[in-house]
């Protein structure tokens, strides 16, 4: 590619530049196509940027070229090849006017074929190029915008998303749209609806070709959220500066809280011309030099907003802002550095504030302890833009986009009336969609929420002017409005900032796209209840009880999007709120298992709400911890999508950071989840890339997969549904929990008080390992296991063992709020009085620790007391080992694992028995296999012992690290090399493999299955299993001991026969009626097409009762969505290009 040159704006004369325009708007019609290309080079030079590369054969370094190859996918899963006009990685996709797929080629509409394809004859006007050019509807623009998104989409995947797509009319205008997020999703019009045309005309403007020079040289930086978050910190930092003065001078916060309030809202006015350009700037100079009229200055300037008049401060009338923010307008009296502050502050562009992180960043400006880390913990913009893209603004864009909009294409000409019908009545619903945030803090998920929907009103609005005009225009009376996005807070002081920065946001908008501002410029709107969100009460007993407590009536809404608090679950809600607290929560909630993240009480509630009858929720989605993976938060997931009336995920992000990181903090990690009603095809998100996490832009890859997505967030085979096996009862437990640490001994310590005590001693002193044992090497660490005697003759036969417990644990258990721990304070916590005997007559066990990097299974002997950390088999055969070291094993634990803190799979999983051990199902092996198997797993296991034994210096983590290297093919360093040698790593690989081989024969299975491939299997064969032994049939893993333990008799197990199906024939089902609205008619063509298939109109006819009488209407709705680039037509089939 060609080395980027910067271009100077003196290079080009004026001469140049009419030069261009004049040539470029004398060629007009079928020329346009041809002329693109050149067109385009001389633009670049214009601009001052490089030219296109010339195209490479293998496509892999075309990263800036005309034409660029790319594979397309429509719903159906035809594949057809598609070409970029021009394209440059990480910048742009850009789509010429009239391109249209003939045989591979593009052409244009010319004016003979115009009206065949329902369009109007090119204009031959000589205004084209100029801003003053009539504009009407141009679907060719409309579909080549299309045309560039779909092509976007079917890029490479580590290309990512192009920030922009450009549309060039050749000759005429180029129109821009951006999305910064990374997502793909939410291409608007850039900068606003009032600029995002580019004329001819307008390439004289330096700033136009500046614009154009940074889309190809560097479009991250036009991102506005990169400039606002910086102008934001630096007023925020000001902010802080005088807050923190006036607290150490005695005033209390709520007064500060809102006089500051007061004051960067009058910043913001002044700047936006709401009042005179420079009046407070001027002001607040003046008290800089007089600070003792610096309260009464600004409280007749309040006073006067308040009620709209003269103000004496201001020297001129003010107008009227009142909404509630100046009815309390009483100003603190400033120091002279403090009124520099606010000085400082006011010169900055006001406009440019980002209310999507301005709201967290006054928060903490504000709170004592939060103003020590000020900007170093908010969320970027970014991420709170790819939850409500996929909750609010994709349902709204595809209704738009395809029903609207495809309603319009088929109207347009012969009913024009009814096209502009169709738009205005969307944009009502719009306008007055409402948003519902029940956690929502400072707001910003409602400000990006209004801000997003304004950019889709603007998208309506142009349409609406291209159909009708300022005749169309000038009927529209609503608007996307604050008043329609509700929030639920707690803290007062983050729900007033929240109602600021939606007003601040809502008035941004309307000043950057020209619109007016009426008197009262704010409303008193209430739209922000302070209360708590999931427990409401009536009044508190003496003793602090809750009396009838329930949970709280929710505002109604279309869509519900937030961030609940993350507080965790068990000891971490106790902390927070209380005993008593908890207590009436549970009772409020107890569908919630007690076990559950606070978080998911947010979650199931909007859950509860989404299935109301009557509703008129469409879709929630919810940032939580990444932990909703996990048994217990998935629990109130699996319950609401088994429901009789389902709901289904259409969006998970497992992993995702959250908060900007810094030198002295990680990002926090969440998941995300979008739900709706149904049984929806969902989208797993997986990052693959992480780039700038520290930054205001962090740069997110994702790899993306479709299909049913279940309770774990998984999507395929839904491993969280397989059932507990009697198979394996008994058989798996976590060690033991302590519940003090006094019974842990160092060697010294042991021998000690072995070489006192009777000889008895030896079975309460008994080497003791941990999880961390197991993967480095073991810490020759010692442990007193008293289960089985009680405290007096642990006292008189084992003094010596009882003084120091008594030393060491009871001072600890004494203030343990367990009764049971108290009482029997000399026992473990949890002593796993069920699990010992499975252990009684064997001399090892298998243990795995509970979190870790790499899944690693090993014998144990049974004289080991294994830490609460190390998940237990009740197993000593090589068999089970082997099946349990085997990759069907690895991907059975991961499909059911829960992620560690901030991890990947990669980085740490934990092992949760009851989803992982207890329903995965062993293979039915024959006495050879087993022997096999079991072979390989004694040679392994021995191996690594011997390794680790003779080589201090490796560990068990560090040889599955070694082995990662390997498998990956990354080379190796020496010293990496030398560790490979001497622990035997290709040794290890090599029985690994061969394990997994004859595991796989076991199972019956081929070697090479993929790993959902694996998982399915397993999925099925443990719905097999569960289905035999409701019939009786158990598989034992031991039945010699699990028999005995549960009482029962052995039954023969089932031949293998085959199931008998048949096809009974369905019940006739009456056709439906087409609909008569138009709306409801593209609708239903859309429906229909989903179904991949490649349909026909007279095969859509013949659904529908009127059958070939509404054929007519179906052709006409079917060639407006080809126009418009969402349907692919093959002949006189028809398939959509995507899932619209």
């Amino acid at each position: 590619m060609n080395t980027p040159v910067a271009a100077s704006s003196n290079v080009l004369s004026s001469t140049d530049i009419d030069a261009f325009i004049a040539r470029w708007r004398a060629n007009e019609g079928g020329a346009e196509r041809a002329n693109f290309p050149l067109f385009l080079t001389e633009l670049c030079r214009l601009i001052g940027v490089p030219v296109p590369d010339p195209a490479d054969a293998t496509h892999d370094r075309n990263d800036y070229v005309f034409e660029r190859a790319v594979r397309l996918q429509d719903i159906g899963g035809i594949q057809r090849n598609g070409r970029i006009d021009l394209y440059r990685r990480g910048c742009f996709v850009l789509e010429a006017k009239q391109s249209r797929e003939r045989g591979g080629t593009k052409e244009v509409a010319s004016p003979e074929q115009a009206p065949l394809l329902g369009l109007p004859p090119p204009d031959d006007s000589d205004r084209r190029g100029r801003r003053s050019a009539h504009r009407s509807w141009d679907v060719l623009m409309r579909n080549a915008r299309e045309q560039a998104e779909q092509y976007a989409r079917a890029l490479p995947t580590d290309h990512g998303w192009p920030p922009f797509i450009l549309v060039c009319d050749v000759g005429h205008a180029i129109e821009l749209f951006a999305d910064f997020s990374g997502q793909g999703k939410a291409y608007r019009q850039f900068p606003d609806r009032a600029g995002f045309r580019l004329y001819l005309d307008d390439l004289r403007d330096p700033a136009i070709r500046y614009r154009l020079r940074k889309i190809w040289l560097d479009p991250h930086a036009l991102d506005p959220a990169r400039h606002a978050a910086i102008v934001t910190r630096d007023i925020a930092r000001r902010l802080a500066e005088v807050s923190k003065r006036l607290e150490d001078r005695g005033h209390a916060p709520e007064p500060v809280a809102h006089f500051l309030m007061r004051c960067l809202f009058t910043m913001f006015a002044q700047r936006a011309d709401l009042l005179d350009r420079g009046s407070f700037t001027q002001m607040l100079i003046d008290a800089r030099d007089d600070p003792s009229s610096f309260a009464p200055m600004l409280e007749d300037l309040w006073s006067a907003m308040n009620t709209g008049g003269y103000s004496l401060a201001m020297r001129s009338t003010v107008r009227r802002f009142n909404g509630g923010l100046f009815a309390e307008r009483s100003a603190i009296q400033l120091h002279r550095e403090e009124i520099g502050e606010l000085l400082e502050a006011s010169r900055h562009d006001w406009t440019e504030v980002e209310p999507a992180i301005f709201g967290t960043l006054l928060e903490q400006v504000l709170d004592p302890v939060e103003r020590r880390r000020l900007g170093a913990h908010y969320t970027p913009r970014a991420y709170v833009e790819r939850l409500v893209i996929a909750t609010i603004i994709e349902p709204l864009q595809r209704e738009w986009e395809t029903q609207v909009l495809g309603t319009v294409e088929r109207e347009r000409l012969s009913r024009p009336a009814v096209a502009i019908r169709a738009v205005h009545d969307f944009h009502e619903r719009l306008a007055a969609t409402t948003v519902l945030d029940p956690a929502c803090g400072t707001g910003n998920f409602l400000y990006v929420a209004l801000e997003l929907m304004k950019r889709l009103e603007g998208d309506v609005l142009e349409v609406l002017a291209d159909l009708g005009g300022q005749e169309a225009l000038a009927l529209e009376t609503a608007t996307v409005h604050p008043r329609h996005f509700l929030g639920i807070e707690l803290n007062p002081r983050a729900a007033a900032i929240a109602e600021l920065v939606l007003w601040l946001g809502y008035l941004q908008w309307q000043l950057r796209n020209r619109r007016t501002i009426a008197d009262p410029v704010l409303e008193k709107l209430d739209n922000i209840a302070t209360m708590d969100a999931v427990l409401a009460h009536d009044r508190v007993a003496e003793d602090g009880t809750l009396t009838n407590p329930r949970r709280p009536d929710w505002p109604d809404a279309e869509y519900i999007v937030g961030n609940p608090p993350f507080i965790g679950k068990g000891s971490a809600m106790r902390s927070a709120f209380g005993e008593r607290y908890l207590t009436a929560l549970w009772t409020a909630h107890p569908q919630i298992n007690r076990s559950a993240d606070f978080v998911m009480y947010w979650w199931d509630r909007a859950a509860e709400r989404l299935t109301e009858t009557g509703t008129r929720l469409k879709r929630f989605g919810f940032v939580t911890t990444n932990s909703i993976t996990q048994e217990f938060s998935r629990r109130v997931i699996t319950k609401r999508l088994a429901a009789q009336v389902p709901i289904g995920i259409v969006l998970a992000i497992p992993d995702h950071p959250w908060t900007k990181a810094t030198t002295d903090a990680a990002a926090v990690r969440i998941a995300m989840t979008v739900v709706e009603r149904g049984v929806p095809v969902g989208q797993r998100l997986q990052i693959v890339a992480e780039h700038g996490l520290d930054t205001d832009a962090p740069m997110l890859g994702f790899a993306a997969t479709s299909g049913r997505i279940n309770a774990d967030l998984s999507i395929g085979a839904n491993a969280a549904a397989a059932f507990a096996l009697v198979a394996n009862d008994g058989l798996s437990c976590n060690g033991m929990m302590l519940a003090a640490r006094g019974f842990v001994l160092t060697a010294a310590e042991a021998h000690h008080l072995l070489a006192i005590s009777p000889p008895a001693a030896t079975g309460i002193i008994k080497p003791y390992v941990g999880g961390a044992d197991l993967v480095r090497h073991l810490s020759n660490r010692w442990i007193i296991d008293a289960y089985g005697h009680d405290e007096t003759a642990l006292r008189t036969i084992f003094p010596a063992i009882y003084q120091h417990l008594l030393m060491t644990v009871k001072p600890v258990r004494d203030t343990n709020r367990r009764t049971a721990f108290k009482d029997r304070w000399w026992i473990f916590g949890e002593p796993r009085r069920t699990f010992r005997p499975a252990l009684h007559d064997l001399s090892r066990y298998i243990g795995t620790t509970e979190t870790a990097k790499h899944r690693i299974l090993q014998f144990l002997p049974a004289t080991t007391t294994p830490d609460h950390m190390v998940v237990c088999f009740a197993l000593d055969d090589g068999f089970s080992l082997g099946v349990l070291s085997s990759r069907a094993h690895l991907q059975w634990t991961y499909a059911n694992c829960g992620l560690i803190g901030v991890a990947r799979f990669e980085q740490g999983h934990r092992y949760t028995k009851s989803r992982i051990a207890d329903p995965f199902p062993f293979p039915d092996a024959t006495p050879d296999q087993r022997a096999v198997i079991g072979d390989l797993a004694e040679e392994l296991d021995t191996a690594r012992k011997d390794v680790l034994d003779t080589q201090p210096d490796l560990t068990m983590t560090g040889l599955y690290n070694l082995l990662a290297r390997l498998r990956s093919g990354s080379a190796f360093d020496p010293v990496a090399q030398d560790q490979r040698q001497r622990g035997r790593v290709d040794i290890l690989a090599q029985l690994h493999d061969r394990i997994d081989t004859a595991v796989a024969t076991a199972y019956g299975w081929p070697a090479d299955l993929s790993d959902t491939d694996i998982v399915a299997r397993l999925v099925a064969l443990n719905a097999a299993r569960h289905a035999e032994e409701k019939a009786g049939r158990v598989r034992w893993l031991r039945p010699d001991y699990q028999i005995a333990r549960a009482g029962l008799t052995a039954l023969p197990l089932p031949a293998r026969s085959e199931q008998i199906e048949a096809d009974l024939p369905a019940a006739p089902r009456r056709k439906p009626q087409f609909p008569r609205d138009a709306i409801g008619q593209t609708a239903a063509v859309l429906a229909d097409l989903r179904s991949g298939a490649g349909l026909t109109s007279d095969d859509i006819a013949r659904r529908y009762a009127q059958g070939q009488k509404v054929r007519p209407r179906i052709a006409a709705t079917l060639a407006a969505l080809a126009r418009l680039g969402h349907v692919a037509v093959d002949g006189d089939r028809h398939t959509l290009r995507r899932a619209a």
